[in-house]
């Protein structure tokens, strides 16, 4: 089921409240806003509320016999990658960025913020369709810049579906396949990536891979494999 309100603070602030409060929300199931007026990504960012553009979030209930947690991260991206392609003309041009971004011409396009809680993990997306914000040092896109842009609930239909398929592969057969996958749509191994930490640490190295649980692995100027398992990340 998709659920839409005309205007929420964020739907994933809706949806962990409505957890940590004993509602039940079903697995599967979608809240899609027209308009945020709260809404926020990584490390509090501020999550622009266009309207127009897809702003949603689900919950998976994980259970002891899941892959790790924060592989729902990877996981996201892939089924948000899956969305997007047919709505281009140009699919390559498309590709995913550790830990949560989806770049269209090494422009930001997409974001997904993931929350826990203890009853279940939210899953937050946000996709510029029909505008992209400006954003200091940093490049933005919108479908609508090359292309026509897909109706929102349509767009909402298809990622319903893609999230889906992608969560039973994730539960039928591991993350190993799935992060081939990531892998081949993702920068390429040796690319040179700068990680700005949350603790304010800078950090650059050659893309060597991600660790079985998600972690970006940096080779350094020094030899040392670096294992990052949060942070910003310029190509």
């Amino acid at each position: 089921m998709i659920r839409t309100v005309a205007e929420t603070g964020s739907t994933n602030a809706d949806l962990v409240s409505q957890l940590n409060a004993g509602e039940y929300v079903a697995e599967g199931d979608w809240l899609v806003a027209d308009r945020q007026v709260a809404g926020h990504g990584r490390q509090g960012r501020a999550w622009f509320d266009g309207t127009g553009n897809f702003m949603g979030s689900t919950i998976v209930r994980v259970c002891p016999s899941d892959p790790p947690s924060p592989t729902l991260a990877p996981l996201a991206g892939l089924a948000l990658y899956e969305a997007v392609t047919p709505f281009l003309a140009e699919p390559a041009a498309l590709s995913l960025k550790w830990p949560n971004d989806l770049l269209l011409r090494g422009a930001k396009l997409a974001g997904i913020l993931l929350e826990g809680t203890s009853h279940a993990v939210v899953i937050g997306i946000g996709v510029n369709l029909v505008k992209a914000p400006e954003v200091t040092g940093r490049e933005t896109i919108a479908l609508s810049q090359i292309g026509p842009a897909p109706n929102r609930d349509s767009f909402a239909t298809a990622l319903a579906s893609s999230f889906a398929r992608e969560l039973e592969r994730w539960r039928s057969f591991g993350t190993e396949p799935m992060f081939r996958r990531w892998k081949a749509v993702a920068h390429q191994i040796g690319t040179v990536l700068t990680v700005h930490e949350p603790g304010g640490d800078v950090v650059s190295g050659r893309y060597q891979g991600l660790k079985p649980d998600g972690s970006l692995c940096l080779a350094l100027d020094s030899g040392e494999i670096r294992v990052i398992h949060a942070g910003d990340v310029a190509i």
